[in-house]
């Protein structure tokens, strides 16, 4: 998917809302466990309550590389289900060296038809290059995270010519050199939203992709008021609070609610960039 085309189908649904399919076998409604197929099932009802109230889904691959050759099954079943009008993540964070990283990229781009993919940036351009290559697909660079140990590494002060700056600001900076605002994203969580208006100051173009809105107690106006730029240039992803907002026979239904909810808010925030 072009971002022209993403941009369109944020500004003609009137929202930038993703989806995380972040299906915890664990935590499946009880009617479904039985079912010999029951995290595509799922998967299955999710979307068809959902894809009216959103832009994208992110499939967060853990949850199915845990569950072995059922679970990589299943996530290939579910990424081909999702409509061409959704633009499909895969959140595996990968990278590593040119060759391994080629293969990555083969395995998300080629053989599984995901717009884009999650990589750390950390063993350089030479890990991150084979990803960019692929024209029509998007990497997503991990920018700033929102967990605890974000503090190991990403906010460390830097030293020499770096001297003032952090090191995540770094990385985005030259990040940004690698590829364009029409291939490249970047993960920014939404916990610390005021950090977003910082970011902007360096990556004013790019999509950014936010986790963290909903169960992990991100704020959607603050992410929104930060963030958004005069293409919307934002994915905001809600997994847990959408997916599991109910547990019962209903829950397809829960996470229409949900959804919608997004949705209201999202298109309230949109109509103030035309």
């Amino acid at each position: 998917m072009t971002r022209s085309e993403l941009v369109t189908h944020i500004k003609t649904r009137q929202t930038y809302l993703c989806v995380g399919l972040d299906t915890d076998i664990t935590k499946l409604p009880q009617h479904l466990r039985s079912h010999p197929d029951a995290v595509f099932a799922f998967n299955k009802a999710i979307i068809d309550a959902t894809k009216a109230h959103c832009v994208s889904y992110k499939i967060n691959t853990a949850f199915y590389e845990s569950q072995g050759l059922k679970g990589w099954e299943a996530m290939e079943k579910t990424v081909r289900y999702i409509p061409d009008t959704h633009f499909t993540i895969a959140d595996a964070k990968r990278g590593d060296i040119g060759n391994t990283s080629a293969q990555y990229a083969k395995t998300f781009f080629e053989v599984l038809p995901f717009d884009a993919v999650t990589v750390a940036p950390y063993m350089g351009e030479d890990s991150v290059r084979p990803f960019l290559d692929y024209a029509g697909k998007w990497t997503i660079v991990l920018g700033l995270t929102s967990n605890t140990g974000s503090n190991d590494f990403q906010r460390l002060g830097l030293a020499g010519n770096d001297e003032g700056k952090k090191l995540y600001e770094k990385v985005l900076n030259k990040t940004a050199s690698w590829g364009s605002t029409d291939n490249l994203m970047f993960v920014v969580g939404a916990t610390r939203a005021s950090d977003l208006a910082h970011i902007r100051t360096i990556i004013p173009e790019h999509f950014l992709l936010v986790p963290g809105v909903g169960a992990q107690g991100g704020s959607m106006a603050e992410v929104s008021h930060y963030g958004m730029n005069q293409d919307c240039g934002l994915l905001v992803n809600a997994s847990r609070a959408v997916i599991f907002a109910g547990g019962g026979e209903d829950f397809a239904e829960k996470a229409r609610e949900a959804a919608k909810a997004y949705h209201a808010e999202m298109k309230n925030y949109l109509s103030k960039i035309g």
